[in-house]
């Protein structure tokens, strides 16, 4: 039995050695299994994250291209007013050397032509548009008689010369005396523009109201509201100055003021 002794000990130790042996292969072999499954989580989230980068990268191409197309618009847009510009003042010119011009147009045209350069930077006030009919009107009219031809003349060359305080007296004196007729909508929106150029945007915003409320007819509607619209954007009050923005997109389609309106647009994405 002593001979069987030490045979049965190493037996028992071996088995036992084995046993552990397996217990902690087991153990290992679950840690292992949880790191893989982590890995494998970690590499789908991975995938997440290059799935939702290529997207954004996709976007912003697509924004850049857009960006680009607008820009290209704008460039145009812009292209397109200095050739308005240029045209008005050979029609203005032609049509006021005629024997007997429509006044009420040659004054329309007029006004075209110096909301479009003064909303381009082009128009200062030494640069008086040729032919312009309130210049001839002051020659033209009676020294001492008020009529609203030679008021509504005085009041607009104060203004071209820059001289917007004494303008502005003017056209309001012209809006008492003569509150409905052919130039009450031009002498209200120049009494907004007085103020636009002196910066003081707040007065300029309720003065264009004004021409939309007063003259909601005239055709001077779409130029108040696009500068009623460019005052809110100086004042960085970006949402209402979009929102007028649209409205003149939706309301005067096809109009020089709805283009301008898309190229602001643009600008405050």
């Amino acid at each position: 039995m002593k001979k069987f002794t030490p045979l049965l000990f190493c037996v028992c130790f071996l088995f036992t050695v084995g046993c552990a042996t397996t217990g902690d292969l087991r153990r290992t072999q679950g840690t292992l299994d949880r790191k893989i499954q982590a890995l494998k989580e970690e590499n789908a989230g991975l995938r997440k994250d290059v799935d939702k980068l290529n997207e954004a990268v996709a976007t912003l191409q697509k924004s850049q291209a857009e960006a680009r197309a607008d820009i290209t618009e704008l460039r145009d847009t812009l292209q397109s007013l200095k050739g308005t510009a240029e045209g008005l003042k050979k029609e203005v010119s032609a049509f006021s050397t005629r024997a007997n011009p429509d006044k009420e147009k040659l004054d329309n045209l007029s006004f075209k032509v110096s909301f479009i350069e003064n909303f381009l930077g082009i128009g200062k006030k030494e640069n008086h548009v040729e032919g312009d009919k309130t210049k001839a009107v002051s020659k033209n009219g009676q020294k001492g008689k008020l009529d609203k031809e030679s008021a509504y003349a005085a009041a607009y060359e104060a203004f071209k010369e820059g001289k917007y305080e004494k303008a502005r007296t003017e056209f309001q004196t012209f809006l008492k005396v003569y509150p409905d007729s052919e130039y009450s909508d031009n002498a209200q929106f120049w009494i907004g523009e007085s103020y636009y150029f002196e910066n003081n945007y707040e007065k300029a915003i309720l003065e264009y109201e004004k021409v939309v409320k007063n003259y909601p007819k005239g055709n001077k509607v779409p130029y108040a509201l696009l500068k009623q619209g460019l005052s809110f954007l100086n004042l960085g009050d970006k949402a209402s100055a979009r929102l007028i923005l649209q409205r003149i997109i939706k309301n005067y389609p096809n109009t020089n003021q709805a283009r301008i309106a898309r190229a602001k647009l643009v600008e405050i994405k």
